[in-house]
């Protein structure tokens, strides 16, 4: 008896690790490959060589461009640079991407940007960029006021808190208080890894401001890009292994409640939103398995989608650029400006097209 327990101890075990491989896989696209979507016009941006992970367009067409993001398990071109804010002039036909200066006192040589978001003050419509920064690896949010006329980011205030542990994105919702995903809920780096395989559903979205930290929604599989509806009354949150996009509809007191969720097949990463239609755009990654694996020879690919009517019953997904990597590898982001398309990646290169 006490051999046949064991083997069928040993039995139910091996089942239950290929159950969760096939999961595994199935939440990586470990197998999926995509059919290429070219668009007419398109271009590599000069001088963006090392990522261009978030991006941001002002109603005015300027676009910041977060660079040079150094993150756990996933490759990068150039280890030993520090992170760059790009400025980048949509109205300008030579497009010619400028790395913004950092006021002094800020830590330069730590600086590793991740998810951006910025916030235009009403009454004298001052810009703030809300940058997620790790430093060694750690999570901060960083406050900075954009001044225009010296094309210089002043740093206003650095946010640390236990809430804010493994941030990926933010939207900024007044000049010192945010929403905040994190995308992982442990911050060690084999746990992390432990966590994605069993696909544990802990990673969550969080409130700040100076005189309030809670969480405000829970239970996606790795919480990533986020987004606000161009009414300002729905944020869309971005589950990259889960394949989702959630809608919440947001409350006075900043409370979330659920509204939706999409089931799309490729793996979600950033979200923007068309501020004249609302259709929400996301870079996202057909293979996952690629990126955290790297391969010169195999590269990760690129796929962009628009969800128009997200708010409908049948809203209409659209996959409307797709590469295999030959010419933009593992892209992130999204964002358009008066029929222009703005593409950004976690460690290539970024990319404008003419839609």
């Amino acid at each position: 008896m006490g051999a046949l327990l064991k083997l069928t101890i040993i039995g139910v075990l091996l089942a239950a690790l290929g159950e969760r491989m096939v999961q595994f896989s199935r939440r990586t696209n470990l197998f999926r490959e995509i059919e290429q979507v070219d668009l007419p016009n398109c271009r590599l941006l000069k001088g963006i060589e090392y990522g261009s992970e978030d991006i941001e367009i002002l109603p005015n067409g300027l676009a910041f461009i977060s660079s040079g993001l150094k993150y756990p398990g996933i490759i990068s071109f150039a280890p030993e640079n520090p992170g760059e804010i790009f400025l980048l002039d949509l109205n300008d036909e030579k497009l010619r991407p400028m790395s913004l200066r950092i006021s002094k006192g800020f830590d330069l040589s730590t600086f590793n940007p991740h998810g951006i978001s910025t916030y235009i003050d009403e009454q004298d419509d001052s810009v703030y960029l809300f940058v997620v920064n790790h430093p060694h690896y750690k999570s901060t949010v960083e406050i900075f006021k954009f001044a225009e006329e010296e094309n210089v980011l002043l740093h206003l205030k650095t946010i640390k808190h236990s809430a804010l542990h493994n941030v990926n994105d933010v939207v900024a919702v007044g000049p010192e208080s945010f929403y905040a995903t994190n995308d992982y809920y442990f911050s060690d780096f084999v746990m992390r890894h432990v966590e994605m395989f069993f696909g544990l559903q802990w990673t969550n979205v969080v409130y700040y401001s100076p005189g309030e930290v809670r969480q405000v929604a829970s239970g996606f599989y790795s919480a990533n890009g986020m987004a606000m509806s161009t009414d300002e009354k729905y944020i869309y949150v971005a589950d990259v292994t889960g394949h989702t996009i959630t809608v919440f509809e947001k409350h006075a007191n900043w409370s979330l409640s659920l509204v939706k969720v999409v089931q799309l097949e490729t793996l979600l990463d950033n979200l923007s939103v068309d501020p004249l239609t609302g259709d929400v755009w996301t870079g996202a990654h057909p293979n996952g398995f690629k990126v955290f694996a790297y391969n010169s020879k195999d590269v990760p690919g690129s796929e962009i989608l628009r969800i128009q009517n997200i708010h409908s019953d049948n809203p209409i997904v659209t996959t409307v650029y797709a590469n295999n990597g030959s010419v933009l590898q593992a892209s992130t982001c999204a964002a358009v400006y008066e029929n222009k398309l703005l593409v950004g990646t976690i460690f290539h290169k970024a990319l404008y097209c003419e839609l």
